[in-house]
């Protein structure tokens, strides 16, 4: 996490609560075991004190151990289950991307920003038809913003200034041969989002996947999320995508921009 949504005042931050987090954190996709030394580099913690809040993780229950090497546990999901229940924006969101994915038999997802990725909040696969959702992409996924359509989208959003903020010393990592990896050719394929308003990113993220993102705004202009479909190429096509795909993912941003 490079943002800080909430400032505090200094005596007000507890330093043990944020190590213990950035030592959860290491844990990601692609490193799905860890031992003290590995978590340590990744949290930017001394060996000794990585190894503490591991130990103390798993005695609470959110990691297993073999005794060297440890893994998130089930008991994690705790928090994400709690928060797509409770929170306004998935329960907002469903009965829309399931009216979508029935009208269209497509797949549709729901986006945030967080950081340099992007999380899924809500989805819906299709019921029949293509069913193109491709691995990786279930509730709670975190894909890498700059690769990805919804992620473009999102930091079309941004401010300019923003913009430059978040790509200063980034380094965007290469996911597929196609994989937009230079910043100033990023920003202007951001630049373009901004003008159409909506963005198609083809196997940049993953070989075989092409997803079209418009941006869902509240009453006040503000993008709070990104709506997307997957589909086949030929239904991304110009042609076809205007005349299907894109009226449908605009109507349902302009049904939803009231309640957001």
């Amino acid at each position: 996490m490079d943002h800080h949504p909430h400032p505090i005042a200094k005596a007000d931050f507890i330093e043990g609560i944020a190590k213990g987090m950035a030592v959860l954190e290491s844990f990601d996709t692609e490193r799905q075991r860890l031992n003290a030394t590995q978590a340590a580099e990744r949290a930017g913690l001394t060996r000794a004190a990585a190894r503490r809040h591991l130990l103390t993780l798993a005695h609470l229950g959110y990691l297993d151990t073999d005794g060297s090497h440890y893994w998130l546990s089930a008991k994690v999901l705790r928090f994400s289950g709690s928060y797509l229940s409770s929170a306004r924006l998935p329960r907002l969101l469903q009965p829309t991307l399931n009216r979508l994915a029935a009208q269209s038999r497509e797949s549709f997802s729901a986006v945030v920003l967080d950081g340099d990725e992007v999380v899924i909040v809500a989805r819906s696969a299709a019921s029949g038809g293509q069913r193109l959702m491709p691995y990786g992409l279930h509730l709670g996924a975190r894909l890498p913003a700059h690769a990805t359509s919804t992620g473009r989208v999102l930091l079309a959003g941004h401010s300019r200034t923003a913009l430059s903020a978040w790509l200063k010393g980034r380094e965007l990592r290469r996911l597929t041969p196609l994989t937009t990896v230079e910043p100033k050719k990023l920003r202007m394929v951001i630049e373009r989002v901004r003008q159409d308003d909506f963005c198609v990113a083809s196997e940049e993220h993953e070989l075989g996947v092409h997803a079209l993102a418009i941006p869902l705004r509240n009453m006040r202009g503000q993008t709070v999320a990104a709506l997307n479909v997957v589909a086949a190429p030929d239904r991304l096509a110009p042609e076809a995508m205007r005349q299907d795909l894109l009226p449908l993912l605009l109507d349902a941003a302009r049904e939803l921009r009231p309640l957001l």
